[in-house]
């Protein structure tokens, strides 16, 4: 493959940043070094779907400059699974990308060098801890393309998904006070995504403590008319 020449997912993305970036304050030889990254170490890597993997990270990052147009965060984002799941060190980041970008890639990673893997709970609590908004937007984002293409897994792994983005995600996605559009997409993707064979999860499983106690009755309210929703849609099966 040669990794030098566009993709259609590629020229998205830079075409969307050119748009938005009306200050000229993107470093898209920066940018475009990193999709060569993406694209060269990710390399025939698959998605469930079958995709090139690479797409998935490029898509955050597309997502991503709706909510934080900053050269750090894009490229992050770019090469957020790049250590988990290339043969990518963080000491070739560092190298390659400076130290803001790779203190970030790093607390997206899952598997740490002692053999740990962190959960997304800790991921989002030490983002928390470390005040680290961006980490956790990025994470926001990643979860939010993940939730969309969940077709293309098992139905016991979209319940999963399911119930830990609302568990986590939307609580994190309120307290950063992300935008409503967020919420709303996440909440529906959830909704539209559940199997209608399976309940709702019960709203007494969810535990604002987990991050901070923040937005209960927003939540609760939440996932009330998520509940009534996925009666009716299942009412109408029937």
């Amino acid at each position: 493959m040669e990794y030098q020449k566009p993709c259609q997912y590629s020229i998205r993305l830079i075409d969307k940043l050119k748009s938005l970036d009306t200050k000229n304050v993107l470093d898209f030889d920066l940018i475009n070094k990193a999709i060569y990254w993406a694209r060269k170490y990710h390399g025939e890597q698959k998605r469930k779907s079958g995709e090139p993997y690479y797409t998935h990270p490029l898509e955050v990052a597309y997502m991503i400059s709706d909510y934080k147009l900053k050269t750090d965060v894009i490229v992050a984002s770019i090469l957020h699974d790049i250590i988990e799941d290339t043969e990518v060190t963080a000491g070739m980041i560092l190298d390659n990308f400076g130290w803001r970008i790779t203190k970030m890639v790093d607390m997206l990673t899952r598997d740490r060098p002692d053999g740990n893997k962190l959960s997304v709970e800790q991921i989002l609590n030490n983002a928390y801890h470390e005040e680290d908004i961006e980490v956790v937007l990025i994470k926001l984002l990643d979860r939010l393309h993940n939730i969309k293409t969940l077709n293309s897994i098992n139905l016991e792994k979209v319940e999963k998904k399911i119930k830990e983005s609302l568990k986590y995600f939307l609580i994190a996605a309120m307290d950063i006070e992300l935008s409503s559009k967020y919420i709303k997409e996440l909440v529906g993707l959830c909704a539209q995504k559940l199997p209608t064979q399976k309940n709702v999860i019960p709203v007494t499983d969810l535990d604002s403590s987990i991050l901070y106690p923040v937005f209960q009755n927003e939540i609760d309210q939440i996932l009330n008319q998520l509940q009534l929703a996925q009666i009716k849609k299942t009412t109408r099966n029937c």
